[in-house]
């Protein structure tokens, strides 16, 4: 490599300088909101981080306004893994854009986001920069196009730390950085950190992506489908190194993703969306033992398993999503739903998130209806 090229590829953050709190693009953050206290120390379990109401997300585009999320509740509390769940299109990861303060200027966001007690939704950005990363946390789902290739991964990390506490420096941030490569699995932290992404493994770039996101022990972790385009055997190191964090840290976890089989394993409680709308929200049990709402069966039932002595084929959900820009009338599902009124209530009102039993809610007109018959398991 010329002098010149390695010049210019020089590490924005290396793990000795002592550089103000900079980006790695030069631009100077606002530090004076930031807390020092680690994640969820004062609260207890059971009490609400982050308060999401009637949250609203709409783009312009040519073709007419898009509703890409459309009245979205929900709350997330202390130490709890909330898992999100649904089709491609559903309004997932705007959903979270949408917390972070992340989506393009041209969408239009209504409703109320409050994250321990401060609204986030229309405060400006240099007021939300210091909670990125510090307070509330993002793990992307290509882990390989959201780390920068010409910079070490170490030193990235390190960037991730110095934002937010300007003060550490030298071999106390190059410490920082071992441990936190240490604690998501990486083999030989020490030597890793100077190594770039494109020689890490899939699986290792992930929980590279992880480190970077805990290195500041945030309240809130939102993980975009973090296994996504890796194999079982990573999937599993992947989530067992999440569950680790959040024991270690008692963050609350918003984990996204379209793997059931994800979710069930890790989350504490399931919000079940549709056409960007959620359509059942209820404990992780409840959802797969009695699921309440026909999307949320349909999920299930098409799900193979090895214990069941039934020789049918898997159940299908027939159709496809709407159009954003062409919303069906009354319930967005009711196009596919095996259960629905036509002409009659599905097609002619939209059905409200309502509570049936214990913190089970689900936004059908027939839930109670509805029997709900699993494959037969094997005796």
């Amino acid at each position: 490599m010329s002098p010149d090229l390695e010049k210019e590829t020089e590490s924005p953050l290396d793990l000795t300088k002592d550089d103000d709190a900079t980006s790695a693009y030069g631009e100077d953050l606002d530090l004076s909101m930031l807390e020092t206290s680690s994640a969820n120390d004062d609260l207890a379990d059971g009490d609400v981080v982050l308060r999401v109401r009637d949250l609203r997300v709409q783009f312009p585009t040519d073709d007419g306004l898009v509703t890409a999320v459309d009245g979205v509740t929900f709350d997330l509390t202390a130490n709890e893994t909330l898992g999100i769940v649904g089709e491609s299109g559903s309004g997932k990861s705007v959903t979270s854009m949408a917390i972070l303060g992340l989506l393009p200027k041209n969408a239009t966001v209504t409703g109320s986001i409050t994250f321990k007690g401060t609204e986030l939704v229309g405060m400006k950005e240099r007021q939300l920069q210091p909670l990125r990363g510090k307070s509330i946390a993002m793990i992307f789902q290509d882990a390989l196009a959201s780390l920068n290739p010409v910079y070490k991964v170490g030193d990235q990390i390190a960037e991730a730390i110095r934002v937010h506490e300007p003060s550490l420096k030298g071999a106390l941030l190059q410490e920082r950085v071992v441990e936190m490569l240490d604690v998501v699995g990486i083999p030989d932290p020490r030597n890793r950190a100077g190594q770039y992404p494109h020689e890490y493994s899939g699986g290792m770039r992930q929980r590279a992506m992880i480190a970077m996101s805990i290195a500041n022990e945030p309240d809130v972790l939102i993980a975009d489908e973090p296994t996504t385009a890796l194999d079982v055997t990573i999937q599993a190191q992947v989530l067992e190194v999440m569950e680790r964090i959040r024991d270690r840290t008692r963050s609350s976890i918003i984990l996204i993703t379209h793997d059931l089989g994800v979710v069930a394993g890790v989350a504490d409680r399931v919000l079940v969306m549709y056409a960007g709308r959620v359509c059942e929200l209820a404990d992780v049990e409840s959802v797969f033992y009695s699921p309440a709402h026909p999307y949320t069966q349909g999920l299930l039932g098409s799900l193979p398993r090895l214990d069941s002595r039934s020789s049918e084929r898997l159940a299908r959900i027939v159709g496809q999503p709407p159009s954003l820009l062409a919303m069906p009338s009354g319930c967005a599902f009711h196009p596919r739903c095996p259960h629905a009124l036509v002409p009659g209530v599905c097609s002619e009102a939209r059905p409200e998130l309502r509570d049936l039993a214990d913190g089970h809610r689900a936004a059908c007109h027939r839930s109670e209806e509805i029997e709900w018959k699993p494959l037969e398991a094997a005796g």
